[in-house]
């Protein structure tokens, strides 16, 4: 079959496309990847040719940040350019300091759906809106529940708003990005990984659209971080120690010492001169949970020992953070048990630059 060579518009990989194929499936990241029609000899766009015959080319829309839609079977000409309008998501109108985003998925009526997702979005909307000072307007959240198609956790639409989080950046902005979902593991293809395994978010349609690597989350969201700004990411979800891809991994005992871990390799995953700093359930090779013992109702539990400390302490470093956060862990898998941990699930701490954790203050 005659091909053509292509490239992953996400992860850069080289790849070959069967003659006239409208989409391709990235064998790396999973990502799906729109090409443009090929030309012919005298250098005229195959849609230049769907004209002549009839098929109406629409360029007032891009493509949206996801797959095209499908091929129309009642129609002998493949529909090249049926697609639906890009994902546009504007940033706040007053210029940054704070914006966020948080995505919760519970995957319904898969047989691995989690109970406590959305309650962590809605209590940490809570905490960032009422007790920390962010424009509601600046705080996008998605999760199953919401009405406007935009804001369900497709993987497009993830994309499109971690692009939305970063857009317009400057300095003394601070960004939050706050999951609660599943998170898998997958083979490190590139070299980049110390334990050879890239870390993946699991979007709600992950089963047919492929997972988000920390590759890419890190390349749209930490990247991108001028001089002056700050970026959180709180991840709630298991193997999530470096779910951003930072340079640098904490690791501190019960007694408070800590050393940084430096997980560069050969590819650059800091900032552009900003500060990005990621508060994880877990380990890389550790499994995270929901849990009733906070509440009563399922939450989970780095995303509730987050907020609780931040709601219950002043002039909070992110040393005392940690072990405040392990505290309220510990004491739930010690008394009614956690969903999904079945080991001691660790929070982690990784960075884009190293710090001392007990002077620096947590600041969002």
């Amino acid at each position: 079959m005659d091909s053509r060579r292509c490239k992953c518009k996400w992860c850069g990989t080289k790849m070959s496309a069967p003659i006239g194929a409208q989409t391709i499936s990235c064998p790396r990241c999973q990502s799906v990847t729109q090409l443009q029609p090929p030309r012919n000899n005298n250098g005229f766009a195959a849609g230049v040719i769907n004209n002549i015959m009839g098929a109406v080319v629409n360029t007032g829309f891009p493509a949206r940040l996801g797959r095209m839609n499908p091929t129309n079977a009642n129609n002998c000409q493949p529909q090249l350019f049926n697609m639906s309008p890009q994902i546009t998501m504007q940033p706040p109108a007053v210029h940054g300091r704070k914006r966020a985003v948080l995505c919760g998925i519970t995957y319904r009526g898969h047989s691995k759906s989690l109970k406590g997702s959305i309650n962590d979005v809605l209590s940490m909307r809570y905490l960032l809106v009422q007790k920390l000072g962010f424009p509601n307007a600046s705080v996008l959240v998605l999760t199953e529940d919401e009405k406007d198609p935009y804001k369900i956790p497709t993987k497009g639409n993830i994309r499109s708003a971690l692009r939305w989080l970063v857009h317009g950046c400057q300095p003394g902005d601070s960004l939050v990005f706050h999951y609660s979902g599943h998170g898998t593991r997958v083979r490190d293809r590139d070299g980049d990984e110390v334990d050879g395994n890239d870390e993946s978010l699991c979007p709600v349609d992950f089963e047919t659209e492929g997972r988000i690597l920390d590759d890419e989350i890190n390349n749209t969201i930490v990247r991108p971080l001028p001089c002056g700004a700050t970026l959180h990411g709180i991840i709630d979800t298991c193997f999530s120690g470096t779910f951003l891809d930072l340079p640098f991994m904490c690791r501190i005992n019960r007694a408070g010492h800590f050393m940084w871990e430096d997980h560069r390799i050969s590819t650059y995953k800091g900032t552009r001169g900003g500060t990005a700093i990621s508060i994880s359930a877990c380990d890389d090779h550790q499994n995270s949970g929901d849990t009733t013992a906070f509440t009563g109702f399922p939450t989970g539990a780095l995303t509730y020992s987050f907020i609780k400390t931040l709601e219950q302490e002043t002039k909070l470093t992110y040393g005392r953070l940690l072990m405040s956060m392990h505290n309220k862990i510990h004491e739930a898998q010690e008394g009614v048990g956690m969903n999904g941990a079945n080991e001691t699930q660790e929070p982690q701490l990784s960075a884009s630059e190293q710090f001392d954790i007990h002077s620096k203050m947590v600041a969002l």
